[in-house]
């Protein structure tokens, strides 16, 4: 199957050709007919297998032959360094149809905000936003949704864990009851499916090995002491060929106590974290991506906002509390069929979260050894995970002692 099968516009197509798109990924083979069709649909891919374009595409094909005149598209993203990506992904697709389209988020200063109102009066086609500030521009009475065809939810499930439900339940009470509303997601927990049935209408769902790392990533597990972490990162640094990097730790503060640990052993990285200003952000993500600078290190904001080609490692010098983000971690290298290597680095508590990490990938990843140079190979006990810890609190009256109160003596003088 080629693209030309969608029988796309001839100028989206002219885009596509030009961008050396050929045939399209699995979910883009399942999910555009669909939505071509004018369906509802629920779509669950693992991150990395090219999700963005295969609403894009079907949406822009309609804007082309619809007209280009209105305000028929939102997409809503967790982040705004995703809503500036999926921006930038319509700018390429779309450059020989003329649709245009405007990232709305928070954060900037007032220059941006004024952009993003002009653009808003000037009935761009589409609308990408983080919930907080589109709502920003609805309370302020310059957006009307009125004539919105087209509700895209991406990465739904991560926009419920930044507590977005309400907002986004806001947002779409301001929509037509006719649109078409498309929902992709990297993970389907039951919060995105009671989602869907109140935003939805019969949608069709697509299921493509959900929760799963791409087949391309080499996943390697050093059981390390905390003392041991810094060593071997220097290691792997310094003697691997790793040209695009990308570090995860599990906080920001922590991000920048790894980013002073790594200047004062001579490697060059950036702290990509909420602190620093919106400018400074993003001349950070353009120098990553144009291979400026090579170390990057960030929380798991990083894991689902950025989308960058060519990542050859990933570490997560913090085992992720969630077994979920270390999907989307280490799912932003082998992106689009390529490879690359994912390094967890695991402490003695950490033992746990490999072992949830473990059961929901269905199997066991192999430790690495710990090279000489690091020290000797941490030892840790085994972790039952069926061990069950009591945290009941004893209940009055049971084996908790109580002293009673002594009475009070008789007052001499009455």
């Amino acid at each position: 199957m080629t693209f030309q099968d969608f029988n796309f516009n001839e100028h989206l197509q002219e885009g596509l050709d030009s961008m050396g798109y050929s045939e399209p990924t699995p979910i883009q083979q399942a999910a555009i007919p669909i939505i071509l069709e004018g369906k509802d649909i629920i779509a669950c891919a693992q991150t990395g297998t090219g999700k963005t374009a295969s609403y894009l595409l079907p949406i822009i094909n309609a804007i082309c032959n619809g007209g280009k005149h209105e305000t028929s598209t939102l997409i809503l993203a967790p982040t705004r360094e995703l809503a500036q990506q999926i921006d930038q992904q319509v700018e390429g697709l779309a450059y020989f149809t003329g649709v245009s389209s405007i990232a709305i988020f928070g954060g900037g200063d007032g220059i941006v905000y004024e952009q993003q109102r002009r653009a808003i009066q000037n009935n761009v086609n589409i609308l990408i936003a983080t919930p907080g500030r589109l709502i920003a521009h609805l309370t302020s009475g310059i957006l009307n949704l009125k004539s919105i065809a087209f509700l895209i939810l991406d990465e739904a499930d991560r926009m419920l864990d930044m507590g977005f439900q309400d907002d986004i339940m806001r947002i779409i009470s301001y929509l037509p009851k006719e649109r078409q509303t498309l929902l992709f997601s990297a993970t389907m927990p039951s919060r995105i499916r009671n989602l869907a049935k109140s935003a939805m209408i019969n949608p069709e769902q697509i299921n493509l090995a959900p929760s799963q790392p791409a087949s391309g990533i080499d996943q390697q597990i050093y059981k390390v002491l905390d003392t041991q972490k810094i060593p071997l990162l220097q290691m792997i640094l310094n003697k691997g060929s790793f040209t695009s990097i990308i570090i995860f730790a599990s906080t920001k503060e922590k991000v920048k106590e790894l980013y002073k640990a790594l200047c004062k052993i001579h490697i060059q990285a950036k702290a990509f974290h909420s602190d620093l200003e919106q400018a400074e952000r993003e001349e950070i993500l353009l120098e990553f991506k144009n291979r400026k600078l090579n170390v990057l290190i960030g929380t798991d904001v990083l894991s689902r906002g950025i989308d960058v080609e060519g990542i050859d490692l990933v570490v997560n010098y913090d085992a992720p509390s969630d077994p979920e983000d270390y999907i989307h971690r280490i799912g932003r290298t082998a992106r689009a069929a390529t490879t690359g290597t994912a390094i967890t680095l695991i402490n003695e508590k950490d033992q746990r979260k490999l072992s949830l990490i473990e059961r929901m990938i269905g199997r066991e990843l192999p430790c690495s050894v710990l090279p000489d140079e690091v020290g000797e190979q941490a030892e840790f006990k085994p972790y039952d995970a069926k061990k069950k810890r009591n945290n009941k609190r004893p209940k009055p009256g049971g084996n908790r002692k109580f002293k009673s109160k002594p009475k009070p003596k008789p007052n001499p003088n009455p």
